[in-house]
């Protein structure tokens, strides 16, 4: 005989043994949380009226969480005594910001849609809604992913890249997700908008080479800027501009690089090596086809998942407790 009491349990092991590999599609949430996109947007929006650098931090997320074991979410999870998180990874702890922000959001679609919108979906529709929110393009995204369980610092430190990566090294990243060169160009530009840290810069503007001379790639006006901006005893937290136009999104990263001026070497190495300068320069010229570009890289990034079981966080740091009633003794009916 089905005993109905037995029915949240029934749900609650099914969510946290649930496949991630989850059929992605858009309007996932139109029946059960209409309003779970324009309330990611909305929140974003006052987010960025207060600091505009809410937008590149957003944005970022997604990058950082897609590419260690899949977009679920498990960037945002805090440490445990049992498990170091994502957030304190060399290429994220004093790096990534706006967490809160996701919070935020959280905490709003809580109030109307109760354990329905995962934490991996509110980042993929933020960055999205950064994006359009800052003049480039908008686009419809696919949704219906599941929380990851745990995290792995690990993890992030063996995949996620560093500041003096070359394109080289860059190319071979972006393979082992299906990522073309195309789409790792056009995914960079995603430095369009926003700050990097002195941190990321110092050594290549004082110990590139051997003999401690500077990257001969940076352009030499642009070269005494930093010197200023980033001088050797200066706090390595500050922030430069990641471009000429770090509130808009736009195609002038593409054509800083072209004239020298890419803040980080791993920027500016697109544009000295071959495979990837054909598409600098595209980009620098047509800013339609860098969007495009763009849309379909951040399209191709979100659909990255690792198989995993899952579970809808009801808050993004932390992973759900189990129900009691898991502990009930069972009794066949």
């Amino acid at each position: 005989m089905w005993n109905p009491l037995l029915l949240p349990l029934l749900l609650f092991l099914a969510i946290i043994t649930g496949q991630g590999d989850a059929a992605l599609r858009p309007g996932f949430y139109s029946n059960t949380c209409p309003d779970a996109e324009s309330t990611v947007t909305h929140v974003l929006k006052k987010a960025m009226l207060t600091d505009i650098r809410s937008a590149a931090s957003v944005m970022r997320l997604q990058f950082h969480d897609c590419f260690v074991n899949g977009c679920d979410g498990s960037l945002l999870l805090d440490d445990t005594p049992t498990m170091l998180g994502e957030k304190g990874s060399l290429s994220n702890i004093n790096s990534l910001r706006s967490y809160q922000v996701i919070d935020e959001i959280k905490e709003a679609l809580e109030r109307i849609c109760p354990a329905t919108v995962s934490c991996a979906d509110i980042i993929i529709m933020a960055a999205r809604d950064a994006v359009a929110l800052s003049g480039g393009p908008d686009w419809e995204v696919r949704l219906g992913r599941l929380d990851s369980l745990t995290a792995s610092q690990a993890d992030s430190d063996a995949i996620m890249p560093s500041p003096r990566a070359n394109a080289s090294a860059l190319i071979q990243l972006f393979a082992r997700f299906n990522l073309s060169v195309k789409d790792l160009v056009a995914l960079s530009g995603s430095h369009s908008i926003g700050k990097g840290r002195c941190f990321s810069i110092m050594h290549r503007l004082y110990n590139q080479s051997d003999d401690g001379k500077p990257d001969p790639a940076i352009n030499p006006r642009f070269r005494r800027e930093l010197y200023k901006l980033c001088p050797p005893y200066v706090d390595q937290n500050v922030t430069v501009n990641l471009d000429a136009t770090p509130k808009v999104f736009d195609n002038q990263y593409f054509k800083d690089l072209v004239a020298g001026r890419g803040y980080l070497f791993s920027d500016e190495t697109l544009h000295t090596f071959e495979t990837t300068r054909r598409w600098v320069l595209k980009f620098s010229r047509n800013e339609g086809a860098f969007f495009k570009a763009f849309v379909t890289g951040m399209i191709k990034m979100g659909d990255i998942q690792s198989g995993r079981p899952g579970e809808v966080r009801s808050k993004c740091s932390v992973v759900n407790k189990p129900s009691r009633l898991v502990d009930l003794p069972f009794r066949p009916y």
